[in-house]
């Protein structure tokens, strides 16, 4: 009866799942209009990243890079505003809109 109804199941060491290599993506709480995506600016590294050309969408940032070979950024940028709840102010963050 060996093999019959028992499944294997193996732990992954603490360390493969802190690398965060095989997590879902968590999805981010702004919509991909407020999402800017820029092709690597030649001679940056990611030591000190630099913005290069801006891409129209997402597809296109991927064909590009993958054609490239190089990687790609997303942008979102933020304005902290104040916000009055319950009389007391908090400042939170606001999607900057690109215009």
């Amino acid at each position: 009866m060996e093999g019959k109804g028992t499944t294997e199941t193996t732990e992954r060491p603490a360390a493969a799942k802190a690398d965060g290599a095989n997590t879902p993506r968590r999805r981010r709480n702004v919509n991909d209009a407020n999402l800017r995506y820029f092709l690597v600016k030649p001679g940056s590294s990611p030591a000190k990243p630099e913005l290069g050309q801006e891409m129209a969408s997402e597809g296109e940032a991927l064909i590009e890079a993958f054609r490239t070979g190089q990687p790609f950024y997303t942008l979102t940028s933020w304005r902290a505003v104040p916000e009055v709840n319950g009389g007391s102010p908090v400042i939170v963050k606001q999607a900057v809109t690109k215009g």
